[in-house]
């Protein structure tokens, strides 16, 4: 691992994001060469626009089937023989629902990643109430790998959506089925999922006032650690239930694709990194903003490889970005007054 990627995590491990920022914008200087990645077979999913591809385990090379039972040429052995007992994985087991789309880590029992597009006719409907939604096992996932809702009892952790049960209020059917455990992970409750994090959501659908279409990806990190007694890092997390199987996250990460509307127009990024523990309301949003790079190091995912980067645009620099904290008074304290781009309280 470099330095500079080193210095991103410890930024992200100890929940910094302008120190963060500025590390990872300072290595931009020279432009990392990324190579052309060979395509694996993907089925796809009925229902959605377009062909969504879903990972498949790599059962070819080069084109060709993997041997199960004759060894290459010249060789002795033949590891692929294996396959013909089955593929050991990993697999992601991917949902799609009315209103997300969710890949699931069969090792932490929580997401990897969810999904959701929010548009303003989307969160102009109200025909849907949470009081009707039940917290649901998902059936879709084996029984040994799916997290259980007996998990989560007196665990100390809320059942914290990563897309919104708030941004499904367009029907029913949307919000319950975001109420799947696949849609959670265990989150500190006061001062965080029932605090900044519900602030940070409301900011998200605030967006919709300035753009036509927003798209957000939500899921969990575990970052490391350096241990003050050793010098070292570690990556420590808690587990909860009975046996321990669900791993409580160090922080959250949201990815933020706020688009002009215009076909092949801009789209504005944002990503933010957030530590699963209580937030002082008074702390800016912008300090958990961080390059979308720094999440991809640090999930192991790709966000935005196929969109050229002309036609990006950094979400802060386009928009205010702000909270609104619903307990104070004076909320124009979370808003510069008079920016045209700070974005209204949505009702």
């Amino acid at each position: 691992m470099s330095k500079q990627s080193l210095a991103m995590i410890a930024a992200l491990s100890a929940g910094g994001g302008a120190a963060l920022t500025a590390a990872v914008y300072s290595l931009r200087s020279k432009p990392e060469q990324t190579q052309q990645q060979q395509l694996q077979p993907t089925t796809t999913l009925p229902g959605l626009p377009g062909a969504f591809p879903v990972p498949q385990p790599p059962l070819t090379v080069g084109g060709a089937p993997l041997p199960t039972g004759v060894p290459a040429t010249n060789s002795p052995v033949n590891p692929s023989g294996l396959f013909e007992y089955g593929f050991p994985g990993p697999v992601s087991d991917i949902a799609s629902r009315s209103a997300l789309i969710s890949s699931y880590d069969r090792r932490t029992r929580n997401p990897q990643w969810v999904i959701e597009h929010i548009t303003p006719a989307s969160l102009a409907l109200r025909d849907a109430d949470r009081k009707h939604s039940n917290f649901l096992e998902d059936d879709g996932v084996p029984a040994k790998f799916r997290a259980g809702l007996k998990d989560y009892y007196r665990s100390g952790y809320d059942r914290g959506h990563q897309v919104p049960a708030a941004d499904a209020k367009w029907s029913q059917q949307a919000m319950d089925e975001t109420f799947y455990l696949s849609n959670m992970c265990p989150q500190v409750g006061e001062g965080f999922n029932r605090d900044y994090w519900a602030h940070f959501e409301d900011f998200c659908r605030r967006l919709t006032v300035r753009y036509p279409s927003v798209r957000i990806v939500t899921g969990p990190l575990y970052l490391p650690r350096k241990d003050p007694v050793d010098n070292k890092w570690y990556v420590k997390y808690e587990m909860i239930g009975s046996p321990p199987s669900v791993a409580v996250p160090t922080h959250f990460y949201k990815v933020i694709f706020a688009e002009d509307g215009k076909a092949g127009g801009n789209v504005a990024l944002g990503a933010f990194v957030l530590p699963n523990a209580p937030i002082d309301n008074k702390k800016p949003i912008t300090d958990f903003e961080v390059p979308i790079e720094a999440v991809e190091r640090a999930s192991g995912l790709e966000f935005a490889s196929k969109l050229p980067v002309q036609r990006r645009r950094r979400l802060c620099a386009d928009t205010t970005c702000a909270l609104i904290i619903k307990d104070y008074a004076d909320r124009q304290k979370a808003f510069a007054k008079g920016d045209k781009r700070a974005l209204p309280p949505t009702q």
